[in-house]
């Protein structure tokens, strides 16, 4: 039986690929489970310093399974339990401190929307689209929209977007800051990679810790943040990698992690 969605190792990039085409990587029951066994296998793997998240076939994810939803009748209980458990993992995607890099192909609607913004990076093809469709079927936004969504836009836009269902094409998502860069379909992936691949020599505990700070900075004030500053820098100082990265600048040695070097090399 074919995997919703699969897991494979380029170099030390996790890719995680949506592998549901015929049905337009819709977000169903065995995507949820595969996606949150993939996210934790990426979380607690050392040997994994970023993450591409791409679709299969003509699209990322055109949202939550309609039909798969509709299925059967549930008491409103059950529907809210339903969406908590999306967020047992789907915060774990959020938080990941690993770099994550969405390749988007084709409409990215609805939740396939929440789950490439809740990359670090989004890079699209020119064919890509990106909606927060949940009001054309009288639904609010679900997997991290209230989140996400204004911390990137900011509130009017994300009030916008929202109410409207209207669709973001490439350009104007660029100009938005939604997306990071575009670039032809046929280089979409190796783009992706090779931005993930830029972290490989990075320290994966100092990008980490300033990904866990950077996610929570628009809801905790300037002491709170002060304190986590604090102990991040507390932590990463007694790294490894910190104290060869100082070993190598005395011996006037380049540094390991060069960002203008494509793959990090």
């Amino acid at each position: 039986m074919r995997e919703a969605a699969t897991l494979e190792m380029r170099g030390a990039t996790a890719l995680i690929t949506f592998n549901r085409p015929e049905q337009k990587n819709a977000l169903d029951i065995d995507m949820r489970e595969t996606l949150a066994k993939h996210v934790v296998t990426v979380r607690d793997d050392s040997a994994v310093k970023a993450v591409v998240l791409t679709g299969a076939g003509d699209a990322f994810c055109a949202g939550g399974d309609l039909k798969s939803l509709s299925s059967e009748k549930r008491p409103a209980t059950a529907s809210r339990n339903r969406i908590r458990r999306l967020h047992t993992w789907f915060q774990e995607l959020v938080n990941l401190e690993k770099p994550v890099v969405a390749a988007v192909h084709g409409p990215a609607f609805g939740a396939g929307f929440n789950l490439a913004l809740a990359c670090d990076f989004i890079l699209c093809s020119p064919e890509a689209r990106f909606s927060a469709v949940f009001e054309r079927i009288g639904l609010v936004p679900d997997l991290g929209g209230f989140f996400l969504l204004p911390r990137i836009l900011g509130l009017q836009r994300a009030k916008e977007l929202i109410f409207s269902t209207r669709v973001l094409e490439p350009e104007e998502a660029r100009q938005l800051g939604v997306v990071y860069a575009i670039h032809p379909a046929p280089q979409l992936l190796d783009s992706a990679l090779e931005l993930a691949g830029r972290f490989h020599n990075a320290s994966t505990d100092a990008i980490g810790m300033a990904k866990n700070v950077l996610n929570q900075a628009f809801h905790l004030d300037q002491r709170a943040l002060a304190e986590m500053e604090s102990y991040a820098q507390a932590v990463v100082i007694e790294t490894s990698y910190h104290q060869e990265a100082v070993a190598r600048f005395k011996r006037k040695e380049p540094p390991l992690f060069q960002w203008e070097k494509k793959g990090g090399k």
